[in-house]
């Protein structure tokens, strides 16, 4: 760009020059051309005389010669080179008949050459030839190109400029990221950087801090996770350990002792198992290991979880109802809709307390196929309610474990919903109890994706 700078300015100068020049001089050849055509013969006397009328052109030099080349009047006070031949090229051009013109610039100069020959009834006589030496346009040109070269070297500078400090702008907040994604690499996801602008850079430093911000919420997650699996099978484990212990170091224990310590260790063995199953269950389900959809219908489901349940609900004495709406069906797999019935059944009737009521509504609504389990027990403690489907969280630990909960169900059913594009949500019935709602995307009519 600055090469074309200090070129292309200059060349149109010189080209603008050299026109003007040519038609400048070849309009003052013409008119000394037009003075002597008068005359049938050109000699020294009559072209001084003709020449003498001729108003000062500026030229530097001006020549007129026969059609032998003689030069017969030459405007150069010493070293003249009047009775002399000359055979400039201009001089033989025009003595041949053709007009000439020539221009060029160097030290500084503008040298311009102008010829045309002198006729008399058609037949050439002579020739004029002038010369030009300009040094006043040619000062302008070398100004204008020492203000572009002044010009080319500041925006040179300037650039120069900018491009240090756009490149050390861009390097602290490059190695501003590479510190913070190294000490995020290291470990330290609550690291955060602070890179000023609204750039593409400042842009991927705010991004950054967003997926930081996620590695975070996930190691925490997996951490408390890790904590809480460890706590919930070590009770187990630890129960059974006790239990062994105490078969092997008393002596002489009785049958019925022995028959009653390992059936304890046979319901703690169940309890560690069903933990495990889970947690293999929530594992396939983060890893996305889930079977095709297919259209499942929802009240074969239900009526055959609510069969199982009715016998463990009457044992403690609560209340099982049901009300199912025909024609409910969802894009799942028949075992994870069991899955969510289940859980979510099995929850409420372990925590109803005796005699207390369970109703189950299937039903549809605004394209949905909506679950609903509701109970009459004591409810959710309002701080509890957005946490009950986190993993291993109980709203009543030492309750929950002496229902036989792991903690797990509510997750798995949260887990097992949104797979499917579904919600479920958790509140408290005005009159006491706990509601769970469970919506599905209506496959009704609906191709499997």
């Amino acid at each position: 760009m600055l090469l074309l700078l200090n070129t292309y300015p200059l060349l149109v100068s010189e080209d603008l020059v050299f026109r003007s020049k040519e038609t400048t001089m070849t309009g003052s050849v013409s008119v000394m051309v037009y003075s002597l055509s008068g005359l049938n013969r050109l000699t020294q006397e009559n072209v001084e005389a003709a020449m003498a009328v001729v108003e000062e052109t500026g030229l530097s030099r001006i020549l007129v010669t026969d059609s032998a080349g003689l030069v017969l009047y030459d405007t150069r006070e010493t070293g003249g080179a009047v009775g002399k031949y000359t055979f400039y090229s201009e001089i033989v051009q025009a003595l041949e008949g053709n007009d000439a013109f020539s221009s060029s610039y160097r030290d500084g100069a503008f040298r311009s050459r102008a010829s045309s020959p002198v006729l008399y009834q058609n037949r050439i006589i002579g020739a004029v030839y002038a010369y030009e030496y300009d040094t006043e346009q040619a000062a302008l040109l070398e100004g204008l190109q020492t203000n572009l070269m002044r010009l080319s070297v500041g925006i040179a500078l300037a650039v120069v400029l900018l491009s240090v400090l756009l490149s050390r702008m861009l390097t602290r907040k490059i190695g501003a990221l590479l510190t913070a994604i190294r000490q995020v690499r290291e470990g330290s996801y609550e690291h955060r950087t602070h890179i000023p602008g609204h750039d593409e850079i400042a842009q991927i430093g705010e991004e950054f801090n967003s997926l930081t911000d996620r590695l975070q919420t996930t190691e925490d997650l997996r951490r408390r996770f890790v904590s809480d699996a460890s706590h919930e099978l070590k009770t187990p484990l630890a129960a059974i350990r006790l239990l062994t212990d105490s078969i092997l170091q008393t002596d002489n224990m009785d049958m019925a002792t022995v028959r009653d310590f390992v059936t304890d260790i046979g319901s703690e063995a169940q309890r560690l198992s069903s933990i495990t199953e889970d947690l293999l269950r929530l594992t396939r389900l983060d890893s996305g290991l889930v079977d095709k959809p297919k259209r499942v219908e929802v009240v074969p489901v239900l009526e055959q979880v609510m069969r199982m349940m009715s016998f463990l609900a009457q044992d403690k004495g609560t209340e099982l109802t049901y009300q199912a709406e025909e024609g409910c069906a969802v894009m799942a797999t028949r075992g994870e809709v069991h899955q969510v019935i289940y859980n979510l059944t099995d929850n409420a009737v372990k925590y109803s307390g005796s005699a207390g009521s369970i109703r189950v509504r299937l039903f549809r609504e605004g394209g949905c196929v909506v679950l609903t389990v509701a109970d009459n027990g004591p409810g959710i403690p309002e701080e509890d309610l957005p946490r009950v489907f986190e993993r291993f969280y109980r709203v009543d630990k030492a309750r929950s474990r002496a229902a036989g909960g792991t903690g797990l169900g509510l997750s798995i059913v949260q887990d097992t919903v949104h797979k499917r594009g579904g919600t479920v949500t958790a509140t408290n019935a005005p009159g006491g109890g706990a509601v769970f709602t469970v919506r599905w995307p209506d496959a009704e009519g609906g191709r499997e994706p």
